[in-house]
């Protein structure tokens, strides 16, 4: 089933919603610049576990509305909020790639947990709990990794989207990578039915949100999984902060896994992921 949502601000969220409604239901957030579809090796692999299976597009991106406002952390917890209250999941999982996992660390601290809806989260790639530089956090990434990010996506938004698919993404930059080109081709595919002012805009939200203070409020079990060769969210940054910040965390680093992994080790991650949800 494939049907839309309009959240109290009055935008239009497209989301997927497949399997029995009484099965638990595990909801997937996707990244940046992305859209639900990124999460296709992940939402037929457990709905062939009898999971109930919800993904959703975040405003601007994919099929959803390509609004001019809303485009932070806040309003991306409350539009996944929106989509889970409308189908009244209980007992949820909660699982977030990259921004995708900051929305569920804003959504389960701000409205899940407040409203006893949340199991358990996975947190995979994951950008909390903040990219950039700062005096509390002075291990992050300078801004002008992100003024960069910007202008290239200003410049030419297609180019600067094949380019960071077929690169750092994946890891389909390091010698002797067994590049994909159909994975590239379906990134930038993404990428580019969304809005250009949601991607730009979105850049702020994922780089500069300090959300210590979403990871500590987190009481449910929760997942960490990171690569150490992710060159878009460096997990030391990352992974590591969020399972000393989480009052419940279970710590995974795969050795060589890119930013992508959940696409190009879908088998292994997938597997760990059901092992974690069954504990």
């Amino acid at each position: 089933m494939t049907q839309f949502i309009t959240t109290p601000d009055g935008v239009d969220i497209f989301y997927k919603d497949w399997g029995s409604k009484d099965a638990q239901p595990i909801m997937f957030h996707h990244g940046w610049p992305l859209s639900s579809d990124d999460w296709d090796a992940q939402m037929l692999f457990f709905l062939a576990k009898g999971y109930r299976v919800i993904a959703h597009d975040r405003r601007g991106h994919g099929r959803s509305a390509q609004v001019d406002s809303g485009h932070d952390m806040a309003h991306y917890a409350a539009d996944a909020a929106a989509v889970a209250d409308h189908l009244d999941l209980r007992d949820a999982i909660h699982v977030g790639h990259s921004t995708g996992g900051g929305e569920v660390a804003a959504y389960v601290a701000r409205h899940g947990l407040p409203q006893g809806r949340v199991a358990k989260a996975v947190l995979v790639s994951a950008v909390p709990p903040i990219m950039l530089k700062t005096e509390r956090y002075p291990g992050g990434l300078p801004m002008d990794v992100f003024d960069g990010l910007r202008a290239g996506l200003a410049a030419n938004r297609a180019s600067f989207f094949h380019d960071v698919a077929s690169g750092p993404f994946y890891g389909f930059n390091r010698a002797g990578a067994d590049v994909k080109p159909a994975i590239v081709d379906n990134w930038v595919r993404q990428g580019m039915m969304g809005s250009a002012l949601a991607h730009y805009e979105g850049i702020k939200a994922f780089s500069e949100t300090d959300q210590t203070d979403d990871l500590k409020a987190i009481s449910v079990p929760t997942l960490v999984l990171h690569g150490d060769d992710d060159q878009v969210v460096p997990y030391g940054n990352a992974a590591i902060l969020q399972a000393d910040l989480l009052p419940d965390a279970t710590l995974k680093i795969y050795e060589g896994y890119s930013h992508g992994m959940l696409t190009v080790n879908a088998d292994v991650l997938n597997a760990d992921i059901l092992a974690f949800i069954q504990a």
